[in-house]
C-alpha cells in the first residue's frame, strides 16, 4: 500500500518538475524557437523523449550526489524529503512567473544545503566541489562563445552562408497518389541540412537537461528510500516521474521561457543557435556525468553573451584595448549583421559595419537572468535552512 504520505511527496515531486520543465525547456529549444527552426508544441514532444533518456541514463550520477553524498542518505526522511522539494518548486515557480528560466539544479542544492546546515550534517567537501563548477561553469561557456565570437564566427557564417527562406521548410506535393514531402519554394539543401542539425542538437540538450534536471525532481525521495516499492530500486521509478512532470511543464508554462530565451535575450540566426547549444550541452553532459548537479540555464546564457560580445570586440585589437587606444562599442545585433564577401582581420571592422540600434545581448535581460540565479539559490537555502532549524527533522 502506498501510504498518503507518500503521495504527498510524489506530488510535490511533479510540482516541482513541472516548473523545472517550464525552465529547462525553455533553455533547451529556446533557441530553435527563436530562430524559427521548430515551434513550440513540436520542441516540448522532443523534449519530453529526451528528458526520460538522459535521466534514465547520465542522470543517475546526479541522483546519486543529491540523494545521499550532501548530507547523508538517513537525514532524507521521507517528510523532509518532501520539504525540500516543496522548497525547490516554489523558488522555481517565481521565476516561471517571471519568464525567466531559473538555475534548477543550484535551487535544489541549495535547498538540500539549507537542510543540511540546520541538521550540522552538510558535507562541506562535496559542496564546495559542486560550488567550485558553478563559478567555472559561466566562466567557462562565456570564453568559449567569445573566442568562438571573436575569432571563428566570421569565417564560418561565410563558409557555411547559412540563411532563412521566408517562405515553408518544407511543403507536401500532392500530385502522386501519396502525399510526399518536398523543399518549399525558397529552401535550400543547405538550409534544410542546417535546420536537421539544429534540432538534433537541441535533443542533445534535451537529454543534457534530463541527464541534470531529473534529479532535481526527485533525488530527496529517492534519497529518503520512500520509491523503494515492493524491494526494488526506487531510482527507476523515481526517474519516470521526474520525466513525466518535466514534460507537462515543457506543453504548458514553458512557452514564455521559449520567448524569453529566444526572443527576449537575444535574436538568434540560425548558426549562433547551433554554437550555442552545443556549448551548453557540452558541458552539461559531461558535468553531469561526473555526478555535479549544474545549470543548463547559465550555460545556455553565458555563451550566447559571449558569442556576442566575441563577435562585436572583433573591432578592436587586444592591444589597443589593453593600452587604451581603442574603445570597444557592443551592440547585441552583431550576430546578425550580413558578413562581407572577405572577411576584415580583427580591429580592422569598423564599428558602424556591425552595429545597428537594437543590442544582440539586452543588459536588461541578462541582468535580469544573473538575479534570479542569485535570488533562487539563496531563496531555497534560506528558507530551508530557517524552516528546519524550527522543526526539526
Amino acid at each position: 500500500m502506498v501510504s498518503a504520505i507518500l503521495l504527498v511527496g510524489i506530488v510535490v515531486a511533479v510540482f516541482v518538475g513541472f516548473n523545472i520543465g517550464g525552465s529547462s525547456t525553455g533553455i533547451a529549444w529556446g533557441p530553435a524557437v527563436g530562430a524559427g527552426v521548430i515551434g513550440k508544441t513540436a520542441a516540448a514532444a522532443l523534449m519530453s523523449i529526451f528528458v526520460f533518456v538522459g535521466g534514465w541514463t547520465v542522470g543517475r550520477n546526479v541522483i546519486e550526489t543529491m540523494g545521499g553524498d550532501i548530507v547523508p542518505a538517513e537525514i532524507f526522511t521521507l517528510q523532509a524529503s518532501i520539504i525540500v522539494l516543496f522548497f525547490i518548486g516554489l523558488g522555481m515557480l517565481v521565476a516561471n512567473l517571471f519568464g525567466v528560466p531559473v538555475p534548477t539544479s543550484m535551487t535544489a542544492v541549495g535547498a538540500i544545503a539549507g537542510l543540511g546546515l540546520a541538521t550540522g550534517t552538510l558535507d562541506m567537501v562535496v559542496m564546495g566541489r559542486i560550488i567550485s563548477w558553478w563559478v567555472v561553469t559561466p566562466i567557462l561557456a562565456f570564453w568559449i562563445g567569445g573566442i568562438v565570437g571573436r575569432y571563428f564566427y566570421p569565417y564560418l557564417d561565410r563558409f557555411f552562408e547559412i540563411r532563412q527562406s521566408s517562405g515553408p521548410l518544407l511543403t507536401l506535393e500532392r500530385s502522386g497518389l501519396v502525399p510526399q514531402p518536398a523543399m518549399g519554394p525558397g529552401t535550400t539543401g543547405k538550409e534544410l541540412a542546417t535546420t536537421i542539425l539544429i534540432v538534433v542538437i537541441a535533443c542533445y540538450m534535451a537529454f543534457g537537461a534530463g541527464a541534470s534536471n531529473v534529479a532535481n525532481a526527485v533525488a530527496p525521495l529517492v534519497g529518503s528510500g520512500a520509491l523503494d516499492i515492493g524491494g526494488y530500486d526506487g531510482t527507476n521509478l523515481g526517474i519516470a516521474i521526474g520525466a513525466l512532470a518535466i514534460s507537462l511543464g515543457g506543453f504548458t508554462i514553458a512557452r514564455r521561457t521559449m520567448e524569453a530565451v529566444g526572443n527576449d535575450l537575444t535574436e538568434l540566426p540560425l548558426l549562433a543557435a547551433l554554437i550555442v547549444a552545443v556549448t551548453a550541452a557540452t558541458i552539461t553532459t559531461f558535468l553531469s556525468a561526473i555526478g555535479i548537479p549544474i545549470s543548463l540555464v547559465m550555460a545556455t546564457v553565458m555563451t550566447i553573451v559571449g558569442l556576442g560580445w566575441g563577435r562585436a570586440s572583433r573591432t578592436a585589437t587586444i592591444t589597443g584595448l589593453a593600452r587604451g587606444e581603442e574603445e570597444l562599442e557592443l551592440s547585441m545585433n552583431v550576430l546578425t549583421q550580413e558578413t562581407p564577401e572577405e572577411v576584415p582581420k580583427i580591429g580592422e571592422e569598423e564599428p558602424e559595419d556591425i552595429l545597428e540600434a537594437d543590442d544582440l545581448v539586452r543588459p536588461a535581460a541578462v541582468a535580469r537572468f544573473v538575479a534570479f540565479w542569485i535570488i533562487g539559490p539563496s531563496a531555497s537555502a534560506g528558507l530551508a535552512y530557517a524552516f528546519f532549524l524550527v522543526v526539526p527533522i
